[in-house]
């Protein structure tokens, strides 16, 4: 190994200084600038280079998905307006009945699970969710930090199984395989394995902790659907069905999720009894709000891609080959869920775009199945969040009006724990 391995081995410096920066809480935004320009430091990029390098960022796969959630915060907020979020909630928990806790939990997980489904935000989600269920968490005694792990491990889940959540965009769009295959394989697995975890977590938080409980009067107003509001969330879960079914049915691209938010989003408006001017400006005012998000998409394209042309992630798995050789499928299996849970706490899609960069070379000479790629690298991301305190997690945390941090990192080491364990089991099995 001579001098140009170990520059090109610096060259993951990039990913590693980016890591750091977000671990402090410096703003994603300013960090992926930062890392893009260290990019063009290694590639010795010149003005003319960088310019077109941001040119063809502007098409990429991840300005795409990055577009995709700026309409998804603008369908979010037609939802809303409309209340067609309120009343899915409501339908969900008082068919299911709250008269006990179990009731109530299930309640929950199944509310949170549908709604960031369909919003693909967890914070989005749970903002509508939480009103309506601290009530209904009071009314059985289930303890704010009860509530709190369970919003958070159904809403991250929910994120694997939404049809256009971005991680699943971003997997069924670099992998090539099928919705229906990726529930089976990858994603209903390791929802089933972090819902148990939880579930038997939430039940000891709520003995450890039985003091901390809502203190919401019995008569507080909850929210009833009126006929209109009632009627377009009907008209929305059957459009929403149909567009699932007409996108299995065709095979239909990442593209197609352009066609689903808007004209959800315009139709289940106008049923909602809103005036077309006024549905297009909550779409645009929900784009807006994550406007930085798209503009991160933007530039991790190009930082991920720089990396990879400094030759950072071919000198990586040089540095694997000898595990790789020693334990073949299994081995690289876990290092790429091991890699992607602790090397880069981004955007989910981000994360599944870097592993398959860095990855699929291996994953192609070892043969290893594209089902068993998509598991870890879709697990990795669910790592992320539960083991590192992050946002997702004090979101949930302050929806439930919980300020006991030491429950929620209790349920996310746990988690992590049998994840890593899952993990590995199923990298050796399968």
């Amino acid at each position: 190994m001579d001098w140009h391995f170990y520059f090109q081995l610096a060259s993951l410096s990039v990913i590693v200084i980016y890591t750091i920066l977000v671990f402090r809480n410096v703003d994603p935004l300013i960090a992926t600038a930062i890392g893009v320009a260290l990019g063009f430091l290694f590639n010795l990029s010149t003005p003319l280079e960088m310019g077109k390098i941001l040119e063809s960022s502007l098409g990429s796969f991840l300005a795409l998905v990055g577009f995709i959630i700026m309409l998804g915060r603008g369908l979010g907020e037609v939802l809303t307006e409309t209340k067609v979020s309120h009343t899915l909630v409501h339908k969900i928990v008082y068919s299911i009945g709250v008269n006990t806790q179990t009731r109530v939990k299930i309640g929950v997980v199944i509310s949170s699970t549908v709604i960031v489904a369909i919003l693909g935000t967890l914070a989005g989600g749970l903002a509508i969710l939480a009103p309506i269920l601290r009530p209904i968490a009071s009314s059985v005694g289930l303890s704010r930090p009860s509530l709190a792990v369970l919003m958070q491990a159904a809403g991250e889940e929910a994120l694997i199984i939404g049809p256009f959540a971005p991680p699943v965009v971003a997997l069924l769009g670099v992998t090539g395989l099928t919705y229906g295959t990726m529930l089976t394989h990858a994603s209903l697995p390791i929802v089933a394995v972090t819902l148990i975890v939880t579930w038997i977590m939430a039940g000891k938080l709520q003995r450890q902790y039985p003091q901390e409980l809502f203190n919401y009067a019995e008569d507080a107003e909850q929210f009833t659907p009126t006929k209109r509001q009632s009627r377009a969330t009907i008209f929305f879960a059957l459009a929403f069905a149909a567009c699932v079914v007409y996108g299995l049915m065709y095979k239909a691209k990442t593209s197609y999720v352009i066609f689903v938010m808007l004209s959800l989003a315009i139709s289940t408006g106008i049923v909602g009894g809103l005036k077309l001017t006024r549905i297009f400006e909550l779409i645009v005012d929900g784009m807006k709000k994550n406007f930085h998000l798209f503009v991160i998409f933007i530039l991790l394209g190009p930082m991920l891609d720089l990396v990879q042309s400094a030759g950072g992630f071919d000198a990586l798995l040089k540095v694997f080959e000898p595990l790789q050789r020693m334990g073949g499928k299994s081995i690289l299996s876990i290092l790429i869920g091991l890699t992607g849970a602790f090397g880069m706490p981004a955007a989910s899609a981000a994360v599944i775009k870097m592993l398959y960069q860095m990855f699929s070379p291996s994953v192609i000479a070892l043969q290893l199945s594209a089902t068993t790629f998509a598991f870890s690298m879709l697990l990795a991301t669910r790592i992320t969040n539960f083991a590192i305190p992050g946002a997702n997690m004090f979101a949930a945390m302050g929806f439930a009006e919980s300020s006991n941090i030491k429950a929620m990192i209790k349920n996310g080491l746990m988690v992590t724990m049998i994840q890593i364990i899952f993990l590995v089991l199923y990298s050796v099995i399968f």
